[in-house]
Formats: C-alpha cells, structure tokens, sequence
C-alpha cells in the first residue's frame, strides 16, 4: 500500500482517475515519476489557463520571492497588491468601459461565492438566492445550497437553505425561454417563491456538463432581473479570465452583472486567488465585516499581474483563444460526426468544448483510453456523460492537433 492510500483520505478523487504520480509539468505538459509524458486537457480544472510554469510568470514570481516581498500581509496595504490593482483596472476595467469596486474575499472561489451572497443579502435586505440547475459554485455551506448536483450536496450534513433553483437555459428544451418562467413567479404573489436578492448565473456550466446560456438568454435574464430590482452575480470562476475567449466570459452577451466572481485563472500560475467585483454603489460593507485570513497573498498578486500585462494589454491573446476555439470545436464537430451511430455530440464555447456521450460509462472509456495515450481530460456533467477539453489557452497549435 502507498503513501496515498495509506495516510491520504478516501475523499480524493482526480489521483483515482489520473492513477500515476506527477514530478513535473511545463506548459501543457505533465511528467510522471517514470518519465512519461501527458497532454494536459484539464488544466486543474481551469486554473491553468497559462499553462504550467509559464515564463512569464515564474520569472517575476522568483525575482519577487528573491527580493524578500511580503508573501502573506492580511489586507494591509502592500506594492504587489497595488500594482495587481493598477494593472486589472488599467488593462481589463478601463478598456471595457466597466467601473467595479474589488474585493479580496480569501483564496478560493467558494469564498469568493460566499462573500457575493452575503454582500447580496445586506445590499437588498432579503434572504433568497436564485441558482440554475446545473449549477456549480462551490463547496461550503452557502455556495454548497446554489450548487445543483445531488452527490455533493448530500455530503452537506444539514438541510442547505436560502436557495431556489430555476432551470437554465436548454433544460425544458430548445424552445422554452425559461427566464419567461422566472419573470412569471416573481410577478406571481402567490408562486411561493420568496422575492430573491440576487440570482447567480454561470454563462457556460463548467462541471454541470459544459452547457452555454445563449446570449439572448444571458440578455433577457438581466432584463427580467431589473424588472423585478434582483441583483445579477455572474460566476466567472472557471470560465473567466479568457476560457471562452474574451476575458470576462459574458462580454458577447453585452450584459453589465452586478457582481462579477473569479477565481482559478486569476492569479494565472496556480496560486489560490480570488476576487468579487462589485458595482461601486453596492460596496456597504463596514470594514472587517468580511474577512480571511488568506486574502492577502501577495506570490499570487504578483503573477495575476503578469498574466494580465502579458496576455490582456492588448486584444491579441483573445484573438489566438478564439482561433484556438473554432479549430478544437471543428475537430471534435468531425469525431461525432464519424461516431454519429453513438449519438455523440458536440458543445461548448471558446476554449471549453465538449463531447456529449449518451451514458456515462462511454465517457469513462474514452477519459480512460486518452489517459493510456497521454491525454489527460476528465468527465462531467449530472451523469458523467460529458468529457470536458479545458487545455491552456496558450497551448501550442501542434500539441493541440
């Protein structure tokens, strides 16, 4: 028995998937202890955007560690987290024409989803929370009751409140617009659905199975929630930071969220990191009424800020991704259609594509047989019937192909 099994709790579960023992890792590549090599299509489940180890980050990160910079400094004022600050208004804000105020809620995107909902609920007054079915946003108790998948949320331990779940977009079919229904039982007195503070949207569920909102659907729930005076709280913490092609993933959509969620991506080299971005009007917070230990973790400043003055300067980067996107769409689009006596299909957006199987014991076969060649993807989806492409988005086109 090894080490893992031995000491590691039975709550793992990539290393079950990925059973071999990883020693190194350089852009999209990982290396095992024996030396074998495999093409990273996970990418940490989206925290790798960048790939591993990527230059351009690791060179400041060693100089900024060399010169003695704080790496922990609570949130006391420090230079790392003003040149972040500099740089995400300068290069990402600005040139969007978006004016948010941010706050570092603590390291992780659960954190980031617990400080939204709360900030919500002081903002309006009132308790509940839309979510979507299919939806994703975290682990802890509050981000857990927005979360629609039933394995984790029986690990709850306690019924998990404050929550109403309305269906996404495609989940009555192609031709329901349900945000009709969520415009229908707000306006209903007596649909008993308590009035919501906010609702919190994935534009492209991630772990729910790689499902885009259409942009008119993204559009008409804002409408509806500004109808019925709803705060909108997008959760960008695995799409964001450039996955769909666009930095913030609901740009196309040319839809203004109130609030906005990243995580993973952000600080572009691994290192826990998130943000809530707040309309500045709803920036009530007292000071130290929300706080974390880890909210001030200067290494992971650092690196977002050459992500952002590497990748996001100008509109290039977001071109490549594009390009990137319709090239892996297009060749996934021909596998389906080469399996189309399996019912395959196809979905996704940017650089998070997808392959639909019917069951997912197929999906596990195929994530199986990738892993035998040196790929590395993992399923999702409520049945794990979706195998999920998450490679870097600097990926080169040949190890792409």
């Amino acid at each position: 028995m090894n080490i893992f099994e031995r000491i590691e709790s039975d709550v793992r579960s990539y290393c079950r998937t990925f059973p071999v023992t990883f020693q190194r890792a350089k852009g999209a590549t990982l290396e095992d202890e024996e030396g074998n090599r495999y093409i990273d299509f996970l990418s940490g489940a989206g925290v790798l955007n960048y790939g591993h180890n990527d230059p351009a980050l690791k060179r400041p990160l060693l100089e900024y560690i060399g010169s003695d910079g704080l790496t922990h400094s609570l949130d006391m004022h420090s230079g790392a987290k003003a040149r972040f600050l500099d740089a995400f208004e300068t290069h990402i804000l600005q040139p969007r024409g978006m004016r948010y105020k941010i706050q570092f809620p603590g390291p992780t995107g659960t954190n980031a989803v617990e400080a939204a909902m709360k900030l919500a609920r002081n903002v309006t007054g009132r308790h509940n929370i839309v979510s979507f079915t299919n939806g994703f946003h975290g682990m802890t108790r509050g981000s857990l009751a927005a979360t629609g998948n039933g394995h984790h949320r029986s690990a709850a331990g306690i019924p998990l409140a404050g929550t109403t779940f309305m269906p996404y977009d495609g989940y009555m079919g192609e031709d329901a617009d349900t945000t009709e229904y969520l415009d229908k039982v707000l306006s209903d007195g007596s649909s008993g659905i308590d009035k919501p503070a906010a609702v919190i949207v994935e534009t492209v569920q991630g772990e729910g199975g790689v499902n885009p909102a259409s942009f008119e659907w993204l559009r008409s729930l804002e409408k509806v929630c500004r109808k019925h005076d709803v705060l909108v709280i997008v959760d960008d913490i695995q799409v964001g930071c450039g996955r769909t092609g666009t930095f913030f993933s609901f740009e196309r959509a040319r839809i203004s969220p109130d609030i906005v969620l990243l995580s993973k991506s952000l600080s572009g080299y691994g290192l826990p990191f998130a943000v809530v971005l707040m309309k500045p009007e709803l920036d009530i917070w007292e000071p130290g009424e929300h706080n974390g230990t880890f909210r001030g973790h200067n290494p992971a400043f650092v690196t977002a800020t050459a992500a952002i003055e590497t990748y996001w300067a100008d509109d290039s980067f977001s071109r490549e991704v594009a390009n990137k996107g319709e090239y892996l769409r297009g060749w996934l689009n021909s596998l389906s259609a080469r399996h189309s006596e399996m019912g395959v299909s196809t979905r996704g957006r940017g650089m998070i594509q997808a392959l639909v199987f019917n069951d997912g014991d197929d999906a596990d076969a195929v994530a199986a047989r990738a892993f035998e060649r040196g790929v590395i993807v993992e399923t999702c989806g409520s049945d794990g019937e979706v195998l999920k492409f998450l490679a870097p988005l600097n990926i080169a086109k040949e190890e792409l192909a």
